[in-house]
């Protein structure tokens, strides 16, 4: 079979970690170049490789956001000022998968030879230098400077009614989406910790095993579950250990090119990885207006599309790295994919998740994408692997699926339409009787719950969000039988037990 040369594949794969007491710079920008040559490195084509190469992918950092961050990069690469850059949006963890299926269309097309992904994160140096009352000596970072091209615009994660409850950040939204799994399950909260520990000890053992995890080290699952002075209560139903650790310093770089590139190059075929397709959708933005909190249509939407494009199923796939910021995120993409949570065989993770091998902010996805093409290349051939991508709260997702064989159909980057019922009408704040639907605390460092959040479903079917910080309503959240139960509330989103 004549193979065709416009044939997107990853042949370079670059990694930097500076953990601390490490040498080297720690610029995002810096570390994004640094995993860039490891790629180059990687695929072994040297400089002749990166002059093929007609744009840069990358997503920003939030310890230096720029709003371009890849002119930096290329400036410390030495590549042609005139370059074209591309970047995600500045927040969203779909953004590497969505660069490499973007660019692996173009690629396909004929519009390009050969491109770089990239990202990277130092807020590990941040939070440092902040106790020690001192500014990284980085390059100023400029928001407000645009890249060549910008794939996604940015946009509030959260309603003002969301944002006035508490849920101001991913650590308060998904312990939300983890109660509605259990819910949903019928399962108790200890049966749930169970589980959820369980999964989490087992991507930490893959971590432990990673040259480039931030903390490479095996847990069981009792010590996950149980809160410590090391593993403190964050939210319920999560302890730290339970939590992305997004204060890491990790870099990673892909390089794509056209296989009739790679082949020119000289690029040994075993260490090709093709692009089978990619897919990209986006859940109810609002997670409050979402009518169902523990499923996803468009990951389900996303995984139907990807596999009917390659024609395979789903008990076909060989590694599997899903986006693991929290256990809800893993659960939610199991089930639209449907996937089983507990093969030993095959884990739902290549790189052990953001809790161990860690979480550096927009980029962890790359790392995901380098983990499962690494694990390609030593399956036996017709082996395909899937990476998943999402940013903020379970909201927007892109998927990519690979194989270290050609695929049956060009590369194709797919935005499939997902089959999603009605947004939940949420209801201003009221004096109403509702039932409780899913809930979270919120805890102090001193361990004691500092406030509760509360979703519940009117007997009309709307949704209404309700928070407080009343200890025994707090204790009463924490049960077995608050889920389900009715509730009284108030104008001021104030609730009581009825």
């Amino acid at each position: 079979m004549t193979l065709d040369p416009h044939l997107p594949v990853l042949v370079g794969l670059g990694e930097a970690v500076r953990r601390p007491g490490d040498d080297g710079p720690t610029e995002p920008a810096a570390l994004m170049a640094e995993a860039v040559r490891a790629a180059v490195a990687d695929a072994g084509a040297g400089d002749a490789l990166l002059r093929r190469v007609g744009a840069l992918g990358a997503v920003p950092a939030a310890a230096w956001g720029d709003g371009d961050p890849g002119r930096r990069v290329g400036e410390l690469l030495g590549l042609d000022a005139a370059l074209p850059t591309l970047r995600s949006s500045m927040q969203g963890g779909n953004g590497p998968q969505l660069l490499v299926n973007t660019l692996g269309a173009r690629i396909q097309s004929g519009q390009l030879d050969a491109a770089i992904v990239c990202g990277a994160e130092a807020l590990s140096t941040v939070a440092r230098l902040a106790k020690e009352g001192r500014q990284p000596d980085w390059p100023a970072a400029d928001p407000a400077r645009r890249a060549g091209e910008v794939l996604e615009e940015d946009r509030a994660a959260a309603t003002d009614a969301e944002t006035a409850v508490g849920m101001i950040a991913p650590i308060m939204a998904y312990p939300l989406i983890e109660n509605a799994i259990r819910a949903a399950a019928g399962r108790s909260a200890d049966e749930q910790l169970d589980l959820i520990a369980g999964l989490w000890s087992c991507f930490s053992r893959v971590a432990a095993d990673q040259p480039a995890a931030w903390a490479p080290r095996a847990y069981d699952a009792a010590a996950l579950r149980t809160p410590t002075p090391d593993n403190r209560q964050v939210t319920l139903p999560y302890t730290k250990l339970l939590n992305a650790n997004i204060q890491v310093d990790q870099g990673a770089a892909l390089l794509l090119c056209a296989a009739g590139v790679a082949d020119a190059l000289g690029i040994p075929r075993e260490r090709w990885v093709f692009l089978h397709a990619g897919a990209r959708a986006t859940d109810e933005w609002f997670l409050s207006e979402r009518r169902e909190l523990h499923r996803s249509p468009a990951i389900r939407a996303c995984g139907q599309a990807l596999f009917e494009h390659a024609a395979i199923t789903s008990e076909q796939l060989g590694p599997i790295d899903l986006y693991s910021c929290f256990p809800a995120a893993v659960q939610l993409a199991a089930t639209e994919l449907e996937l089983p949570l507990d093969d030993p065989g095959r884990p739902l993770t290549c790189t052990g998740g953001l809790t161990f091998f860690g979480g550096p902010g927009n980029s962890y996805a790359t790392h995901g994408a380098i983990a499962v093409a690494l694990q390609l290349r030593d399956a036996p051939a017709g082996a395909v692997g899937l990476s998943t991508a999402l940013g903020w709260y379970a909201t927007k997702h892109a998927l990519g699926l690979y194989g270290n064989e050609p695929p049956a159909r060009p590369f194709a980057a797919l935005e499939p339409v997902p089959d999603a019922p009605p947004p939940r009408t949420v209801i201003a704040p009221a004096e109403v009787t509702a039932t409780a639907e899913t809930c979270t605390l919120i805890y102090g460092r001193d361990g004691a719950p500092a406030y509760g959040i509360l979703f519940a479903l009117t007997d009309a079917g709307e949704r209404a969000l309700a928070k407080s910080d009343d200890p025994a309503v707090m204790a009463a959240m924490a049960g077995d039988d608050f889920l389900g139960a009715r509730v009284a509330l108030h104008a001021d989103r104030s609730f009581d037990l009825v």
